[in-house]
């Protein structure tokens, strides 16, 4: 569905934008962290693994690999997004997709993802995580949710 594709475009030209603009712009590998508000700053983080930085690794293979499966599912959701019937489906798989491209640009430019976005209050600290992250995890979040809301048809 074009709506689902629009959004994968979407939400990786705002992802490679928002890390450009930290990493040239901003400057941010020097300054390591900007206060923002009190509850959010902006952190310098390369996570060399896959989400929250589980399997972290620091060598060339295993950025091959993770990039590599990475691509794979972003073909699967190409093909899920082809298939997609309604506009709740395709705009949560598109924003799926654009953020795992996004990540996949990072891991094949720079060998890691470029996280900065770091949000904290009363001692709880969340992981340091970036637009194609906030992507995916509202695209699957919005999947699980219409799964939930949808019946199918009862046999008469």
């Amino acid at each position: 569905m074009i709506a689902g594709f629009g959004m994968a475009l979407a939400i990786l030209l705002l992802d490679q934008f928002s890390k450009y603009w930290v990493l040239e712009i901003l400057d941010l590998p020097s300054l390591r962290q900007v206060v923002v508000l009190p509850f959010f700053y902006l952190t310098m983080v390369w996570n060399r693994g896959v989400t929250f930085g589980m399997f972290a690794a620091d060598n060339a293979n295993a950025q091959f690999i993770l990039a590599a499966i990475a691509v794979a599912a972003v073909v699967a959701f190409a093909v899920w997004l082809w298939r997609a019937q309604s506009w709740r489906t395709a705009l949560p798989v598109g924003a799926i997709a654009g953020g795992a491209i996004g990540n996949v640009i990072d891991r094949l430019r720079f060998g890691a993802v470029v996280d900065f976005l770091h949000f904290h209050a009363w001692g709880w600290s969340w992981y340091v995580f970036n637009i194609a992250d906030a992507a995916i995890v509202c695209g699957v979040a919005a999947l699980i949710v219409d799964g939930f809301r949808r019946t199918d048809p009862q046999p008469a």
